[in-house]
């Protein structure tokens, strides 16, 4: 042991760390029990906080190490002094934010994070606050960090000298010990992916799951998403906020009169023809990747026999849009609504990952059961982390297929296959036994590297592996789920939607490969014309207004989609694309092109893949524009939310 003494500040300042956190943890308990209390298994709060202080201990961990393996000794009382910045810093940081923990808590009912960093802008007005609401705090925050600097001060040379040690040894032992904090820093070793924060999510409750985590943890997390947040006037060009919702409000089925908040700009009410006096089931089956071109009822190669055969039983829209190339921009065009922007989608934005809306949400108010359900790790994209703070009251994963003990088909690189997930789905909606549900179901066997059971389909390609076999076996499972559905009691009361989250890899010689962009969906549901089509140009966020007045909901929400039951024969149909930094509006046979720091440019869209440029239409430049501007301050002023959401302040 008297070898590693040189590694004895680092120690110290691990233990110290762990000290602070767990008891902040063991106090925020005992504060908030009555709530925790109701979370079954909220002892788990204490495991995987240890598994967070940690990830965030060997981060801060890594600079030390380096600088005592690989300065020479002459210069050991330099790093001494360094270092006893350092950890002090560190430590003290980490102290103020479990101290300030508690009343953020209170205030809005998870830990400091984005917001947290919002109102550092605004230091006039938030010290005003402070003073006037949270004095006793203040002062106790005084006292601790004055004692906690006094301390550390008083026993730096104890606690924080590195003591000289062979320049060889230290060369030799830095491997062992920077793969244990490499190790400590990514958290697992067997995870394909980094642990990140929704890996704390195992409960219902928004609150228990953040106990889980640290807050220097969770505010660092909110800054480094920050760098995904990119500024529309920076890259396009300025508009005021009024005038941006104005065009986007052009472009909406709502009416003047069906506005009902001025501080929430998008809030409207959507009455549907007839109201259902049966509350109707809601099934989104989000199909990963699958483009028009796979499609054969779309033009698209014969992939797709049962699919195709579905349509004759629905409602099959021919010429919509998805909003993006990820997964996540099809999650956050097809569950909340939202406009796509040049910012990352609002699934792994730091402002919304909680007070967000989402049809589960608004589902969930209504009294329905909620669910997302998934044969890969919904940790993933950070999806169980927005899902769990927007709503989603159930979340589904790999692990739950891992511990249930059942024969599956297959598990792969990205999780179990379509047809395990559709079986666990059809388990699932059956065991609600006539309680109203919405649920998300996502699939992961058309993704790359393509794996799928034997045995399902005859393969149009010779290899095995390849898009077009994946796409095919994606199509087996969607009818393998409608054939279990149809037999159970709730498929008389849902609607069912099969849509894409996006195509497959996005390319082409234009700027916007539109062509890439055309996506299936298909609606199956009570009431729906068999075997009939929406042929008018639609996006994405259209369905999910459209979805509402099908199964006759009188609802209120912010979002700026078309509900296409009550779209005029005379309005031109639109969508809006981005492609990385790249904002394609379009209108009819029209489209803008919006690049970063260049003049918009416009192209007349003969077909998907022959575009003509013409003349700017400079009010269609502006409302190309106007929608991003809004996508920008509902997400940066927390516009996108309803009443309720408001008051509450979440």
């Amino acid at each position: 042991m008297k070898k590693l003494h040189y590694l004895k500040s680092i120690a110290n300042f691990m233990l110290i760390g762990l000290a602070i956190t767990t008891l902040s943890r063991i106090i925020l308990f005992f504060i908030f029990k009555e709530r925790i209390d109701d979370t079954p298994d909220y002892w788990y709060i204490f495991p995987i906080g240890l598994r967070f202080d940690l990830i965030l201990l060997c981060y801060l961990s890594f600079l030390p190490i380096v600088l005592i393996t690989f300065i020479p000794s002459k210069h050991l009382y330099y790093i001494n002094r360094f270092l006893n910045i350092y950890y002090i810093f560190f430590l003290c940081l980490l102290l103020i934010m479990e101290l300030s923990s508690s009343d953020f808590i209170k205030q809005y009912d998870t830990r400091p994070n984005r917001l947290f960093l919002d109102y550092l802008i605004y230091p006039k007005e938030v010290m005003g606050t402070l003073l006037k609401s949270y004095l006793g705090s203040i002062a106790l925050t005084f006292v601790v960090m004055g004692g906690f600097i006094f301390l550390l001060i008083k026993k730096r040379k104890t606690l924080f000298s590195t003591p000289d040690a062979p320049y060889k040894m230290k060369l030799i032992l830095f491997v062992p010990v920077a793969f244990l904090l490499f190790f400590g820093a990514r958290g697992s070793l067997t995870s394909k992916r980094p642990i990140n924060a929704s890996n704390a999510v195992f409960s219902f409750d928004q609150l228990t799951n953040c106990m889980g985590l640290n807050s220097l943890y969770t505010v660092a997390f909110a800054a480094y998403s920050l760098k995904n947040e990119d500024n529309p006037a920076k890259m396009y060009g300025k508009m005021e906020a009024n005038e941006a919702y104005s065009r986007v409000k052009k472009y909406m089925t709502a009416e003047a009169s069906d506005f009902t908040d001025a501080e929430l700009p998008l809030l409207h009410t959507q009455t549907p023809d007839s109201l259902n006096p049966q509350p109707m089931n809601v099934v989104i089956f989000l199909q990963e990747s699958l483009g028009a071109e796979y499609v054969g009822s779309l033009g698209g190669k014969p992939l797709t026999p049962n699919f195709d055969a579905l349509t004759k039983e629905g409602l099959l829209f021919t010429n919509l849009y998805c909003t993006g190339t990820r997964s996540v921009r099809g999650i956050e065009a097809v569950v909340t609504g939202f406009l796509p922007s040049p910012s990352e989608s609002v699934v792994k934005l730091s402002n919304s990952q909680s007070g967000f809306f989402t049809l589960a949400d608004l589902f969930k108010s209504k009294g329905y059961d909620t669910s997302f359900i998934y044969g890969g790790m919904a940790n993933f994209d950070n999806m169980a982390s927005f899902f769990n703070g927007n709503g989603f009251e159930n979340i589904v994963d790999e692990e739950d297929f891992d511990k249930d003990g059942k024969k599956y088909a297959l598990k792969g690189t990205w999780g179990y296959s379509d047809e395990d997930l559709v079986v666990k789905a059809n388990e699932y909606f059956k065991s609600q036994k006539g309680k109203p549900f919405f649920s998300l179901m996502f699939s992961t066997s058309n993704h790359e590297p393509f794996e799928f059971p034997d045995g399902r389909i005859e393969l149009y390609d010779k290899q095995k592996n390849t898009v077009n076999n994946a796409m095919k076996y994606a199509d087996f499972a969607i009818g393998k789920f409608f054939e279990m559905a149809k037999k159970e009691d709730y498929f008389k009361n849902t609607l069912f939607i099969v849509v894409a989250d996006h195509n497959t890899r996005t390319y082409g010689k234009h700027l916007v490969p539109i062509h890439k962009f055309h996506i299936p969906a298909l609606i199956i549901a009570p009431g729906v014309a068999k075997g009939s089509k929406y042929d008018k140009l639609c996006s994405q966020i259209d369905l999910a207004p459209t979805i509402l007045d099908m199964i006759g909901m009188n609802v209120e929400t912010p979002m700026p989609g078309r509900n296409l039951k009550k779209l005029k024969d005379d309005v031109v149909g639109r969508s809006i694309m981005q492609f990385h930094d790249i904002n394609a509006f379009r209108v009819g046979d029209q489209v803008v092109i919006m690049q970063p720091k260049k003049e918009p440019l416009q192209f007349k869209i003969k077909n998907d893949t022959v575009l003509e440029a013409v003349p700017l239409d400079k009010e269609l430049a502006k409302d190309a524009l106007g929608h991003v501007t809004a996508a920008s301050d509902l997400y940066s002023q927390r516009k996108y939310t309803t009443k309720k959401n408001k008051k509450t302040g979440n």
